[in-house]
């Protein structure tokens, strides 16, 4: 599996590196913004994209509505302390495909990445 992980907070970037190498991540690629996300996700081609929602330059509902608006299909897990139900509802209808809310923990990140590969018919 390869992912993109896109979220301003360097330690964040960190926790969901290291719970996606537990669950067999065979390449991983940073991004501090949606800006930057869209600047490398072409030339990495991820399986998934795990994506913050609140960050500067560009965030992550930007990004994915840019993304999704350019005809992308990489399934997309919006992690964010955005728990209203009106947030997760635009997100879903911007095009995410799962939504995890922080703080999270490294079994419940798992199984939302496991749950959304499979149902995008990706390889973990």
């Amino acid at each position: 599996m390869r992912a993109l992980i896109v979220d301003d907070s360097k330690t964040m970037r960190r926790i969901i590196r290291g719970v996606l190498d537990n669950i067999g991540a065979t390449a991983l690629e940073e991004a501090e913004n949606g800006q930057d996300a869209l600047s490398k996700v072409d030339a990495f081609k991820p399986d998934i994209i795990l994506l913050d929602w609140n960050m500067p330059v560009m965030d992550g509902i930007n990004f994915v509505r840019n993304y999704r608006g350019a005809g992308k299909s990489t399934p997309i897990i919006m992690v964010t302390t955005e728990a209203e139900k009106a947030r997760v509802i635009e997100a879903i209808q911007a095009g995410v495909n799962n939504y995890a809310v922080k703080p999270f923990t490294p079994d419940s990140l798992s199984q939302i990445v496991m749950t959304t590969l499979q149902k995008a018919g990706v390889k973990a």
